[in-house]
């Protein structure tokens, strides 16, 4: 025990000395169970979390939006997919997407989150990447202000398979049509023996890493995010958190015009997801305890990389969420408004937060807080 406290104690004080933790590091942190040394590590993100953006936490105003839920892939921890006809399948027309704008921007709404499943039959004049542009012409049109948060990776190569294109030509018209930045999601883990079982039908790691890149060398922004607590280890976490690390180096070192703003994680709940991957988890909501620690311990590995760190309260709770914000993270996430994917797996952090409701959680912490935008400018 005296050798691993001091094992620990001189990992963290080189964190503290602005030294970048190694994947062995990052793995002697994840592993431990002393409630002592976990409470130090807790103190050594938070340090870190107010040296890099101080005290104040911020969050969005923004309204989340999933076109359709119809789906070719059949991912084993999604409870949201569904095939063309089955019971709960829908697809939003633009009027319906408009329509749903219309409320946000009235709510006080400065981004919309656009995600839907890969839905074959999505084409405009026989093109998906028409069809994809039309969404963002018909919001930037009639929104010329409201940012366009849109289309992860997965999203990006379905267009570009669809259409025989390649990765860069969608992107460059997706942007082009007045896309502002695009969701890190799809990641799930960054490891292809995870993704052969949870995700067996979705892109590789290369694939999701050289598409994020691509985005930043044409000056599209991203987020990035981690799908954690579920099969994955902590070797295999930690190397997730190095992808990310590595893809942000390198946007900085080449000098592209857009990065990553954010890094999110996001628990896996098992309460309706596909019963074969329940099954091994044997786990209906997330284990705060584990998600906590693994908040601090990529605060620390990410290090001045990727200084914003948001929870999320539609998996962990408001509560959970609240108190991660003690555990690295600067930022509290969005109102969203309205929430499909992971509602639909059973998690019952609800759908929708108010302002005031997110503003007296920061509160609670005697923390500041400061509405932002999407790319953490002051609002």
């Amino acid at each position: 025990m005296v050798n691993q406290i001091k094992t620990i104690k001189t990992i963290l004080e080189d964190v503290e000395n602005d030294r970048e933790l190694s994947e062995t590091d990052g793995v002697t942190l994840l592993s431990q169970t002393d409630e002592t040394i976990i409470d130090v590590i807790r103190q050594t993100a938070d340090k870190l979390r107010q040296k890099q953006v101080g005290n104040t936490v911020t969050y969005i105003i923004n309204r989340n939006i999933n076109f359709t839920n119809i789906c070719e892939q059949h991912c084993n921890f999604c409870a949201f997919r569904r095939d063309l006809g089955d019971d709960g399948a829908f697809w939003l027309d633009t009027e319906q997407i408009i329509e749903k704008a219309t409320d946000a921007v009235k709510r006080g709404a400065t981004e919309i989150c656009m995600q839907g499943g890969l839905n074959p039959q999505a084409k405009l004049n026989e093109s998906s990447l028409q069809y994809y542009q039309q969404l963002i012409i018909s919001l930037k049109q009639t929104f010329p202000n409201l940012h366009l948060h849109a289309f992860s990776p997965q999203e990006i190569q379905f267009i570009a398979r669809e259409d025989k294109l390649s990765y860069a030509e969608v992107i460059i018209a997706l942007k082009k049509a007045g896309l502002g930045s695009m969701p890190g999601t799809a990641a799930e883990v960054l490891d292809d023996n995870v993704r052969r079982i949870i995700c067996p039908e979705k892109i590789n790691t290369q694939t999701w890493l050289k598409i994020v890149s691509l985005a930043h060398s044409l000056g599209l922004n991203t987020t990035s995010t981690m799908l954690c607590g579920h099969i994955e280890t902590p070797q295999q976490q930690i190397q997730h958190l190095s992808h990310v690390r590595t893809l942000q180096k390198t946007a900085i070192e080449k000098n592209y015009s857009a990065k990553i703003t954010e890094f999110i994680l996001l628990p896996f709940v098992g309460k309706d997801a596909p019963l074969a991957l329940r099954n091994r988890v044997k786990r209906e909501q997330p284990s705060l305890k584990e998600t906590l620690l693994l908040t601090a311990v990529s605060r620390i590995f990410l290090g001045k990389w990727i200084p914003n760190h948001q929870p999320s309260w539609v998996k962990l709770g408001l509560d959970g969420a609240t108190e991660a914000l003690r555990w690295g993270c600067n930022d509290i996430g969005g109102t969203l408004m309205e929430e499909h994917i992971t509602t639909m797996a059973g998690a019952m952090g609800g759908t929708c937060m108010e302002v005031e409701t997110l503003q007296q959680a920061i509160a609670s912490l005697n923390r500041s807080y400061q509405q932002r935008g999407t790319l953490y400018t002051t609002v």
